[in-house]
């Protein structure tokens, strides 16, 4: 029987636009594996609160999806990405491998968030491209601007190296050329078995889109058995 994949979205989006309509779900269907797909907390179907502490804990909803028994691969961008990570650091005997994107120095950083946030919860970016592209996120159809705002606010905590070095399981590290999360050194550092893909002149909106990056993560999935 082979591995379920579990697919986890980014800020912003769900299951359904990041990894169902990117073609995800048939090209993973079509190598015979079954997929879990996760809503985080704010997203797609999942609860929207509006309290920040209720993001608390991004990854419960992951663990909760998990099958009662056995291992998984699994596969995030962005804040699916940290939420995974944080996860296989958590339960690393659950996962066979990790694939992260779009995840860099950004998860080392301790940035003040606060334009961030009221970029999502007021479409106010001051034409600068970064909190352009959280605002547009928030304004998809469907989405709930104070949800989304709450959660941008709390993010689910940090990722420290310490926390990534229970991570040891095979992970594969895919970063656009031209993300703005570069760059992807402390976090292959601090991982125990991880390498990197660049996806040339892509930048971190298209990477889910990448057929570069789509060919990587099933190349690396085929390796695994």
């Amino acid at each position: 029987m082979s591995v379920p994949v579990v697919l986890v979205h980014g800020f912003g989006t769900s299951f359904q636009l990041t990894w169902v309509a990117n073609g995800w779900v048939d090209l993973l269907g079509d190598e015979g594996r079954e997929v879990i797909g996760v809503d985080l907390l704010g997203h797609g179907t999942a609860p929207r609160p509006h309290d920040e502490s209720a993001y608390d804990d991004l990854g419960a909803r992951v663990v909760e999806a998990l099958p009662a028994d056995g291992q998984v691969d699994a596969i995030g961008f962005s804040l699916g990405a940290k939420t995974l990570l944080k996860v296989v650091a958590a339960h690393p005997d659950r996962f066979r491998s990790l694939i992260v994107a779009g995840v860099g120095a950004n998860l080392f950083r301790f940035d003040d968030m606060s334009a961030v946030v009221r970029a999502v919860r007021t479409s106010e970016d001051g034409d600068i491209p970064a909190l352009g592209y959280f605002s547009g996120l928030a304004q998809l159809p469907g989405n709930d601007r104070e949800a989304l705002a709450a959660c941008m606010a709390n993010g689910g905590g940090r990722v420290s190296a310490d926390e990534l070095a229970a991570v040891t399981c095979p992970v594969l590290v895919v970063l656009g050329e031209y993300d703005f999360v570069q760059s992807a050194d402390q976090l292959i550092d601090a991982l125990v078995d991880s390498r990197l893909v660049t996806l040339p002149r892509t930048d971190h909106a298209r990477t889910p889109k990448s057929f570069e990056f789509i060919d990587a993560a099933l190349d690396f999935l085929r390796s695994q058995t």
